[in-house]
């Protein structure tokens, strides 16, 4: 089974780099006017000024003392989860009926600056409202009023454009300050909320290099450690950077996270290139992160290689993908929020968390000394409205007990009118060391 493993890997990270003829196909020529009729507005829960994606006259606003033009608008928006589920895949068996409500306001002053304030009233510390049958009956109830999202961001230059009306002095510095999320490297490095500041910017132009978007970061508060933990000790220091290349698209991430010396400091690097090779879309990543103290749940040092690769079978709108990892010794993110899971969440839905409840991954997404695929088959219906998406997964350990695992699911999705979508996700799966395996579920999102 290793070898099987270690070859499928190496075809999803490598062959399509080296063994595909460099071809695309050119856009038409003839244009395509768009029928408005066709698309009609779907409203926000609640909405208060400019109306949002509307037609018609913009409100011209009015002029504040910095020479910028206000169009003040307020609407709430969100989306509302409920499920039961079954999970047994090793452990005791666990069944449940979890809900999550994620509610936003957001006052948008202009098109670049706003603020937005965001609460989960249904889930608190990873745990959500509603009812456990198994393996012990019994109502949970984590109603709160906590924050969990308030942060601003603006354009230095568009707040103050007096200061620069011929545009010539480069004050055009985007930031955000406040609760706001943080998703880098496709949510394998960071996948969290912080209280943080952040300073950005854009449209940097070098040789050879068509955009360059730099990103300061610093963190102070809420920093969720690989273990799904908060630590309250740690600080987060970041530089992103991200190059548009006429090949692909570039990041290189540097992180430190300073915190007490029992839970441990951590150093972390990420680079991905993304881009298109023929018909196939591909992107490779390499991480990197090492445990300044000592190794603790918190951090840990190793790397991990990341390779994904989709395509379109001819003459349909469906999605073909294979993802791969290899991971050296114990590769940890700089931040992981309490329902997020491990870092290799992102290789398909056989290790992804489903974000709600105690309804686990049907293959580990922990990067501890292990390889493993996912094959998978994405099917469009109905104009969209209806998905279907079968998956085969597999892991191992590179160096370590005997732990290969083998799984196959299956979730699908369909629309019913603008607002709700109903999702069912089932797998199987055998592992050496926990047998035999099973999870459904069904849920339903209602999005406002």
């Amino acid at each position: 089974m290793k070898r099987i493993l270690l070859l499928s890997i190496g075809l999803a990270c490598f062959v399509p780099y080296f063994a595909l003829a460099v071809s695309s196909s050119r856009l038409s020529d003839t244009p395509i006017t768009p029928n408005y009729d066709d698309f009609q507005r779907t409203a926000p829960l609640f909405e208060l000024g400019e109306p949002f994606l509307a037609t018609g006259n913009i409100d011209p606003g009015f002029e504040i003392p910095t020479g910028a033009i206000w169009q003040s608008q307020f609407m709430l928006f969100g989306d509302f989860r409920t499920a039961i589920q079954e999970y047994d895949n090793g452990g005791p068996k666990r069944s449940e009926w979890v809900n999550r409500l994620n509610l936003f306001g957001q006052l948008r002053l202009t098109p670049t600056e706003r603020f937005l304030i965001g609460f989960r009233p249904l889930d608190d510390n990873g745990r959500f409202s509603g009812k456990r049958f198994e393996p012990d009956s019994k109502t949970i109830n984590e109603f709160n009023g906590d924050i969990d999202t308030f942060y601003f961001e603006g354009d230095f230059g568009e707040i103050f454009p007096n200061l620069d009306p011929d545009d010539q002095k480069k004050l055009d510095w985007g930031f955000a300050v406040g609760r706001q999320p943080l998703l880098i490297q496709e949510g394998i490095l960071v996948n969290d909320t912080i209280d943080g500041i952040g300073i950005v910017r854009n449209s940097i132009t070098l040789p050879g290099i068509a955009n360059l978007r730099v990103t300061a970061f610093y963190g102070w508060n809420e920093i969720h450690r690989n273990n799904n933990q908060e630590d309250d000790s740690a600080k987060l220091y970041a530089l992103f950077n991200e190059f548009d290349l006429s090949c692909c698209t570039v990041n290189i991430d540097m992180i430190y996270v300073e915190a007490d010396e029992q839970i441990g400091d951590g150093l972390y690097f990420g680079l991905s290139s993304v881009q298109r090779i023929g018909h196939l879309n591909t992107s490779l990543r390499a991480m990197y992160s090492k445990a300044l103290d000592k190794d603790t749940p918190a951090v840990g040092s190793g790397t991990l290689i990341f390779a994904e690769t989709s395509f379109s079978p001819a003459k349909t709108h469906n999605n073909v993908y294979i993802n791969g990892f290899v991971a050296i010794n114990q590769f940890s993110s700089a931040a992981r929020d309490e329902f997020s899971g491990g870092p290799l969440g992102r290789t398909g839905i056989l290790y992804s968390a489903v974000g709600m409840g105690s309804y686990g991954s049907a293959l580990s997404n922990r990067t501890n000394d292990a390889y493993g695929i996912s094959i998978g088959y994405q099917m469009f219906f109905s104009a969209n409205r209806k998905q279907l998406i079968l998956e085969l997964g597999a892991r191992d350990e590179i160096d370590g007990p005997e732990d290969n695992a083998i799984a196959a699911g299956v979730r699908y999705q369909q629309a019913f009118g603008k607002h709700t979508i109903l999702v069912l996700d089932g797998f199987v799966s055998d592992s050496h060391q926990h047998g035999n395996g099973h999870g459904a579920r069904l849920e339903l999102r209602w999005k406002f």
